[in-house]
């Protein structure tokens, strides 16, 4: 947000665990990504502690349903300009969409 800030670009916050996208939204989202559907998806220790396998999550059907049903693991942030989606992390990837 920071770096948005200092390049007064103008950006909505969505709350995504308090307002879930619909698998519509998450589809298009992966559509905009330049990276694979897979991305998308934080495999942290709550993907460990669920028991999933990375390899089940790769394409864009089984990524929007894992994150419809855990949204917790979703890869944030995501910043969407025009027909464009970017995963943040780290800020400087930012760079690419401004």
């Amino acid at each position: 947000m920071e770096l948005l800030h200092s390049r007064d670009v103008e950006f909505d916050i969505i709350e995504y665990l308090k307002k879930p996208p619909t698998r519509e939204t998450l589809e298009q989202i992966i559509d905009m990504l330049d990276g694979p559907a897979a991305d998308l998806v934080r495999k942290d220790k709550r993907f460990k502690e669920l028991g999933l396998n990375a390899d089940d999550y790769a394409e864009k059907k089984t990524v929007a349903a894992l994150l419809l049903k855990h949204p917790e693991l979703m890869q944030r942030p995501i910043v969407i300009r025009g027909k464009r989606a970017i995963i943040a992390r780290p800020p400087e990837k930012l760079a690419t969409l401004l």
